[in-house]
């Protein structure tokens, strides 16, 4: 009897198969903003799923929208690029073709779903269909029986912005025309569907939503404005405009048009400061990109932070990352707000991470930095016509944070394929970050797909410690003169490698990818990688390869040490818990995996259907209730596609 009751006594310790107990005394928590909350920390304080308990994660239940498809002759290819929200008792989400769905988020079950009946769905451009989210508003005085007192807000590949019930899913029809309004308006010109559309969620501030558009790149001097505006949430009426043109700028308005074109557009996401009432904006290029010659002062607002007053869309404070930005650097990782012990003195602050590697700590109320930046010299001498900033600004604190060195003793993934990385770095110009393009090619290194891109950056506000995940991929640039671009065929090169007109300009330019005659990476390895900086100190507290070579290198390559876990590119963003857990998924070996915040080592990992190109959230919202960590798996342009929302779960 002694035994049996002994056994017992494991048995209710341990529980049935060894799963693990679920502890229900910890906090609750929903996510009600992209970013977690609008300061976009990408933090849980939620605790139940912790570095002791979350090997025993299982999958609870996946929602499938059907909204997917890869490249064809008819549609554009999709990419899964959406963060859901959890509010209002519900989970909220939309899909690449811009529906909109509402789960139980304890189950997955479909509560209601919206369809605008997307238009612009059709092939063209350079970009896959993607929404990378949805905003929310609630009445402060809800009137009694009312439609729309709450709101799902976002914006669509037809650029319009749409109002919908929050409870209902039916467009609110206060909202403009018929729960909609068109975002093109003072967008004039001959302007294809794909030029021009949002794809990040409107920033909801108090009763204002403020939204941002993206603008194809390299295109033409005379591209769409890169203004950004705010709506009354309750009746669509236009509040105020942005122009990011300089505070002197001279050159008029064309007639008839509102807004001045070739602007540096604002493309990722906002975040924002109710109590300050201020709005924190990341901008892009002014176009094109890569010649800069022809923008005539545009360059005051390019690559920067910029704070709005909400009430005004008038500018407060910028701080520039890139100056006269020809490298297509423009700041894609939304401003995250944090005010820490022992960080900047204590004071607000706004951290800005960059594609090149720096973080920017920046005093959130005047802009300046909270450590010193130097301006460092950089190469001066680029294509005939451009006249290239001699300084750039490094932070100290943290240092740079991503590799800018190559040489013929560090390039190539093997030994068989060394020799063409050599060759390249041979025949192209290198002379380390921010080597200007030119006409016989120079090396680009980081790429322009990170470093840091719209994923993210997640911040533990107890600890000061914050985590990113970046890529480390090079490229090569190629100007061609106007003359010589002209003769191109238009299918003279094929996506990945890019070829674009930049019109109004001396030039067209060509990219493509620093790799060896076998198709890998030239640069050193990792590919990819997770590190932890302490906020306080500003020093590296651990960095890990991120990712292997699966699904990209053929069998059993990707199986031997060395040359398999080397890290891999990555696009989408981490999420961190008060549980001391990281969880993140972004890597194309399509990895979902949790990582101890301690060391960086890896406590849990499984296999996705698809490549997790988007940045997790977790909820719980019950004392009763589960934590949930959600991952939207739906790959990108240049993987395999699909549509899964997956929720994980402690067993029941």
């Amino acid at each position: 009897m002694r035994f049996g009751a002994f056994l017992l006594t494991l048995w209710l310790a341990f529980g049935c198969g060894g799963e693990p107990v679920i502890d229900f005394s910890g906090p609750v928590a929903g996510w009600p903003e992209w970013g977690g909350d609008k300061g976009g920390l990408h933090y849980s304080p939620l605790e139940q799923v912790h570095r002791d308990n979350v090997d025993a994660l299982e999958l609870a239940w996946t929602h499938r929208s059907g909204d997917f498809n890869g490249p064809s002759a008819e549609r554009m290819p999709t990419g899964l690029q959406v963060t859901p929200i959890v509010t209002n008792g519900h989970l909220y989400y939309c899909t690449p073709y811009m529906r909109v769905f509402a789960l139980d988020p304890e189950t997955g079950t479909e509560r209601w779903s919206f369809d605008p009946g997307l238009r612009a769905a059709g092939v063209g451009g350079p970009y896959p269909l993607t929404c990378r989210g949805v905003a929310y508003w609630e009445a402060e005085e809800p009137a009694a029986g009312a439609a729309c007192q709450k709101r799902i807000l976002y914006g669509t590949k037809d650029s319009e912005l749409w109002a919908l019930d929050a409870d209902t899913g039916r467009p609110c029809a206060d909202f403009g025309e018929g729960g909609k309004v068109a975002l093109r308006e003072g967008i004039e010109g001959d302007v294809p569907p794909w030029e021009y559309y949002v794809t990040s969620p409107p920033l909801v501030l108090g009763d204002r939503a403020i939204v941002g558009a993206l603008v194809a790149d390299q295109l033409r001097t005379d591209a769409p404005s890169g203004v950004v505006r705010a709506f009354d949430v309750k009746t669509g009426a236009l509040l105020w405009a942005w122009d990011p043109v300089p505070p002197d700028y001279r050159a008029d308005v064309p007639p008839g048009e509102r807004y001045h074109r070739g602007t540096p557009n604002v493309w990722s996401l906002l975040s924002g400061d109710a109590e300050r009432g201020l709005v924190f904006v990341p901008t892009g290029n002014p176009s094109p990109d890569s010649y800069a010659g022809e923008r005539h002062g545009l360059d005051h607002y390019g690559s920067s932070t910029v704070a709005l007053h909400a009430d005004s869309g008038r500018v407060a404070w910028h701080f520039q990352t890139v100056h006269h930005d020809v490298w297509d650097y423009d700041v894609g990782t939304q401003p995250e707000l944090f005010q820490i012990e022992g960080v900047g003195g204590g004071r607000p602050g706004v951290l800005q991470g960059t594609k090149m590697g720096h973080v920017f700590l920046l005093d959130r109320e005047t802009g300046q930095p909270l450590y010193p930046v130097e301006e460092r010299p950089v190469p001066t001498d680029g294509v005939p016509g451009e006249t290239l900033s001699p300084t750039q600004p490094f932070p100290t604190h943290p240092p740079p944070l991503h590799p800018t060195e190559l040489t013929p003793e560090n390039v190539g993934y093997t030994f068989a394929d060394r020799g063409s990385c050599v060759e390249a770095l041979e025949k192209y110009r290198f002379d380390g970050i921010f080597t200007p393009p030119t006409l016989d090619g120079s090396i680009q290194y980081p790429h322009t797909t990170g470093g840091m891109n719209w994923g993210g950056i997640a911040v533990d506000p107890v600890s000061g410690v914050m985590f990113t995940n970046q890529t480390h991929i090079a490229m090569i640039v190629e100007m061609v003169a106007r003359e010589d671009y002209e003769k191109l065929p238009a299918d003279a090169v094929a996506y990945p490698d890019e070829l674009y007109p930049m019109t109004g300009t001396p030039y067209g330019v060509k990219r493509s990818g620093y790799f060896s005659s076998a198709g890998a990476p030239c640069n050193p390895t990792p590919w990819g990688s997770l590190q932890a900086v302490d906020l306080k100190t500003g020093q590296v507290r651990w960095k890990v390869n991120l990712g292997t070579t699966k699904h990209q290198a053929p069998w059993p390559l990707y199986l031997i040490p060395g040359l398999g876990d080397v890290g891999a590119p990555n696009f989408g963003g981490g999420m961190v818990t008060a549980g001391g857990v990281l969880f993140l998924g972004a890597t194309t070996d399509r990895a979902f995996r949790a990582f101890d915040t301690r060391d960086g080592s890896m406590l849990w990992e499984t296999e996705l259907p698809y490549q997790a190109n988007a940045s997790p959230l977790s909820y719980r919202l019950s004392p009763e209730g589960r934590q949930f960590v959600v991952i939207a798996a739906g790959g990108n342009a240049i993987s395999k596609q699909g549509d899964a929302i997956m929720a994980f779960a402690l067993p029941e």
